[in-house]
């Protein structure tokens, strides 16, 4: 292992326990009420979507697909639960696959800051979008998640080439694209499908892109995270049970199961996801109901 590489390691490590620590004293500091505890299902949903998700299924569409039936939480709060509650199970999926798998360092370091930087930026302006701008976002955001979903389960994604680093052009243009999916991040558009894509499409092999995508959500999510946390645009109950529960799906996908027959599962997905598209995007079509006055009309 390479001290570049150890440096990573030691970086996430830190940021993990900062995160921690924000969290913890920026709760404290809106509420003194006793903060409420994640239920069994809130722990099965971390679990099972983190587990699968170590596996290559991906999150962020099925889990937002599972809150969207459960109707908790609001649509408005769903990226900022997703961006909070999988931040810690997201830095052990980076911890286990930068130590096992080598890319060249520039590569990794250069897109994961890029991914960071644009989530910083794009977080912002999140936390001020409006309730219906959110739906029609993560509606679509799924819709593209089951796209890329159905171009896995039809071969239809790049092979990719065996290359374990960028350079040049080749470089600049994924950190430049990382960048723009960082800050879609935020908005719940999950990072590892489309920057797999783009990792096989410059010729880099699929499983070099692995450290790449983990890495650079375990440094946004934390920061990122931070901001939803700071600005109330999230639920805290669902958030940990992401977080207590995600932790040990990844740990059980990594060291006891390692590899399963995915492929019904990811068409079953597709289905899902679809699903919960569509009724996010049939969400926006409701008209908010004005409370009616005395003396006046119903003005609705």
């Amino acid at each position: 292992m390479s001290a570049e590489t150890r440096i990573l390691l030691f970086a996430l490590g830190a940021l993990s326990v900062w995160y921690i620590v924000r969290w913890t004293l920026l709760e404290r500091r809106k509420s003194k009420a006793p903060v409420s505890r994640p239920g069994a299902l809130d722990l099965l949903i971390g679990f099972v979507c983190n587990f699968f998700d170590a596996l290559g299924i991906g999150n962020f569409a099925t889990t937002t697909a599972i809150f969207k039936f459960r109707r908790r939480p609001v649509d408005e709060d769903v990226p900022g639960t997703l961006n909070v509650g999988y931040a810690l199970p997201t830095v052990a999926e980076a911890l286990i696959f930068i130590a096992a798998v080598n890319v060249e360092v520039t590569t990794l370091v250069s897109m994961i800051a890029a991914a960071v930087l644009g989530a910083l930026s794009g977080v912002g302006l999140v936390n001020r979008l409006p309730r219906r701008v959110i739906q029609v976002g993560m509606g679509v955001a799924l819709l593209i998640a089951a796209m890329l979903l159905l171009a896995t389960n039809l071969n239809w994604m790049p092979g990719g080439g065996n290359a374990e680093g960028l350079t040049g052009g080749r470089l600049i243009l994924a950190v430049s694209i990382n960048f723009m999916l960082g800050a879609l991040n935020t908005l719940g558009i999950g990072l590892y499908a489309p920057c797999l894509i783009l990792c096989s499409l410059l010729g880099m092999s699929a499983l070099a892109s692995f450290p790449i995508m983990m890495g650079a959500c375990a440094f946004l999510m934390p920061t990122a995270g931070t901001r939803f946390i700071r600005a109330g645009r999230y639920d805290l109950r669902a958030s940990l049970g992401l977080t207590l529960g995600g932790i040990p799906g990844v740990l059980a996908a990594a060291f006891i199961v390692k590899s399963l027959p995915l492929l019904w599962l990811r068409w079953l997905v597709v289905i899902v996801v679809t699903y919960a598209a569509t009724l996010m995007l049939l969400s926006t079509r409701r008209r908010t109901r004005i409370p009616r006055l005395a003396g006046s009309s119903d003005l609705s």
